[in-house]
């Protein structure tokens, strides 16, 4: 595929429509919250395309709002420091996965993909805030890098553990934005290469998600400025039973 028009002619009006329409939401939960974009978008895009698809069109949004992210805060230097054995192995996870597993589209595929929504939606409902001791970084860092890595080379998800890890270390709520945006980061370009690898990321595919960075962007200076104006919990609370009742569903039907 190598024209930005030969791959949404190749999509249609319907589905290049629910493209603009699902990043507008995932970003708009990123600004919110300060993630869900891949998740968000994988899930709904995973209704209609094969993953691998799916996934190509999440490279550029992905990596453009995890950088904005990454970019603020001040404490880049010391996250890098305390989090690199973890990011390694979540980038090393990632590419050999990629390469290995693939996003052929199988069904299997697909219901991996529900079950890490159900799992994160889940977990995000019900089990309390973890703490973890400074004792235990050094090995459950990487452990948590590689099952994440492994799980974002199948699905594209790139939550599931490395988020609920972070949340467990103490960090003050700037650090744990920003964390998040390096760990995003250091997924989202592990996929890319994978992807590239395999010729699943060609020059239409990359014209494409350049495109969907438009509608990305706009939801997530709109998410910014509602994250003002409304509870952050209670919008918690609805987006994590709307991911895990989508998740149920790609479960279920995948």
């Amino acid at each position: 595929m190598n024209t930005l028009a030969d791959f949404y002619q190749n999509l249609g009006l319907a589905l290049s429509l629910l493209v603009i329409a699902t990043f507008i939401l995932a970003g708009l939960v990123k600004g919110i919250i300060g993630l869900g974009l891949p998740t968000v978008a994988m899930g709904l895009l995973g209704l209609a395309m094969a993953p691998s698809q799916a996934a190509a069109l999440l490279i550029i949004p992905a990596t453009l709002t995890n950088l904005w992210q990454l970019a603020f805060g001040g404490h880049l230097k010391g996250l890098i420091k305390r989090l690199w054995p973890m990011l390694l192995m979540i980038f090393l996870g990632t590419g050999v996965g990629t390469l290995w597993i693939g996003m052929a589209g199988g069904h299997w595929v697909v219901q991996g993909l529900g079950a890490a929504l159900l799992l994160y939606a889940l977990s995000g409902l019900f089990l309390p805030t973890l703490h973890i001791k400074p004792r235990h970084e050094p090995w459950l860092g990487p452990v948590c890098g590689v099952i994440t890595g492994a799980i974002t080379s199948a699905t594209g998800v790139f939550v599931i553990p490395a988020v609920p890890y972070m949340q467990a270390l103490n960090l003050s709520r700037d650090e744990l934005v920003q964390a998040l945006g390096l760990s995003f980061t250091v997924s989202t370009l592990a996929l890319a290469g994978g992807l590239f690898w395999r010729d699943a990321l060609g020059g239409g595919e990359l014209s494409a998600s350049l495109l969907a960075l438009i509608p990305a962007v706009l939801g997530m200076l709109l998410g910014q400025w509602l994250r003002q104006r409304i509870s952050a919990i209670l919008f918690k609370r609805v987006f994590f039973v709307g991911l895990g009742a989508l998740g149920a569903h790609l479960l279920i039907s995948g």
